[in-house]
């Protein structure tokens, strides 16, 4: 039952002992403060590994050509392995099950031209799945599909940057440009949310490029996608399937590391997720570690706040006061003085995260920190709990303690 004489006493208690109930309240607010700060900033880590993977599909295997370094089959080590236009056939004859997609890479670095304006670019053959592959959005027009590689058209995708830097305010689309003294016609512009250095790229037909280059059949990695559906196990049985199977082709030994690679990159997702969940985890330990300490300022607060008292504790129950009156008025006061330290705690932390946001992007690689409201009100009401807690077994040992006994404490 509400009774307005308990509240006036409390007030009355927290205006006489300001030093006490800031004390109080400061250990409370730091706790709360602490845990939601290093609880977000956990998320925040996380964030940053999402983000990096996401920037290209998840549900990619990269392969890159090596050199062996054990002999096999006749063939001395130190061979260099290369990936031709069959190897791209193979893939799709003998892994429909796991196949999405599977697209060249062959890159050079090449003088691009229109009319007076020029600039060095890195220019990739590929195929129509690298759209997908790299996430890229189209600005303007289209991306290459599977006539412009099978016709080997004189065709280009280039960056949002590189309509800027050759073509200023001019629409790109339907103009030519010069590359390596060749000209190619632009059918798309298009952003990329990897950055500057990705929105640099041009994008054509890889057979045009193999044309160009005399009409080699030689590819420099090759990147294929499986179906989504299979997950993770699946992209590991895709990945050793693979790697069993240009080993075998390339006559590479089962021993051999460095013939050729591949880069799994639903794995690496996978093991640095788990590793930003252990960090989370860890930070989350420290984290409640503070709650605890919390926990133990206020019960120590409490201890001494209930020692201090004990004389006038023993003159209400000399007054009629029962123990159940004793208790109830300490426990209120710890409580209200542990909510509202807790909740300002709380919103401080918040504000903080949210001011954050990008900053630490940069310098400490933590994107976005942030914390759930429900995790956060749950670990402020803990500690309010908690701190209930703490002033009640001292206020109940006190109200058990004799009026005359209380009257003589020092």
């Amino acid at each position: 039952m509400f009774s307005w004489d308990t509240w006036k006493e409390i007030f009355e208690t927290i205006q006489k002992n300001k030093l006490r109930t800031f004390l109080s309240g400061f250990t409370v607010a730091l706790g709360i403060l602490i845990f939601v700060s290093l609880f977000g900033l956990g998320n925040g880590l996380i964030n940053t590994f999402d983000k990096f993977f996401q920037e290209d599909a998840t549900n990619v295997l990269y392969l890159f050509p090596g050199k062996t370094t054990i002999p096999y089959k006749g063939y001395k080590s130190a061979r260099r392995i290369e990936f031709e236009n069959s190897d791209l056939e193979d893939i799709k004859k003998n892994f429909p099950m796991f196949l999405e997609y599977v697209t060249p890479r062959i890159t050079r670095n090449k003088v691009v031209k229109y009319k007076n304006e020029s600039n060095s670019y890195n220019v990739t053959g590929v195929d129509w799945g690298h759209q997908f592959a790299e996430k890229t959005i189209i600005m303007k027009g289209r991306y290459l599909n599977v006539e412009d590689v099978a016709n080997k058209t004189k065709y280009v995708v280039i960056g949002r940057l590189v309509e800027k830097d050759l073509f200023g305010n001019v629409n790109a689309l339907g103009k030519f440009i010069d590359i390596g003294n060749s000209m190619f016609k632009v059918i798309g512009v298009f952003q990329d949310d990897g950055g500057d250095r990705e929105e640099r790229g041009i994008y054509l037909p890889y057979t045009t490029l193999q044309l160009i280059e005399k009409n080699t059949d030689k590819i420099n990695q090759i990147v294929t996608a499986f179906k989504p559906e299979l997950g993770y196990v699946g992209a590991i049985a895709y990945e050793n399937s693979l790697r069993k199977f240009f080993k075998d082709k390339k006559f590479i030994s089962p021993d051999d590391q460095n013939g050729f690679f591949i880069r799994n990159v639903a794995d690496q997702l996978n093991q640095n997720q788990q590793f930003a969940r252990v960090l989370q985890l860890i930070v989350a330990f420290v984290a409640f570690g503070t709650i605890i300490a919390g926990i133990i300022g206020i019960s120590n607060i409490m201890v001494y706040v209930v020692k201090e008292r004990t004389k006038e504790l023993g003159i209400r129950k000399a007054l009629g006061a029962t123990p159940n009156n004793v208790i109830g008025t300490i426990l209120l006061e710890s409580v209200f003085i542990t909510t509202i330290s807790g909740f300002f705690g709380m919103v401080v932390g918040i504000a903080i995260l949210s001011s954050l946001g990008e900053k630490l992007a940069e310098d400490y690689f933590i994107l976005n920190p942030y914390i759930n409201t429900g995790v956060a009100v749950f670990a402020t009401v803990l500690l309010i709990l908690f701190g209930a807690i703490a002033g009640y077994v001292p206020a109940q040992r006190a109200a058990r303690i004799k009026p005359i006994v209380a009257l003589r404490d020092q």
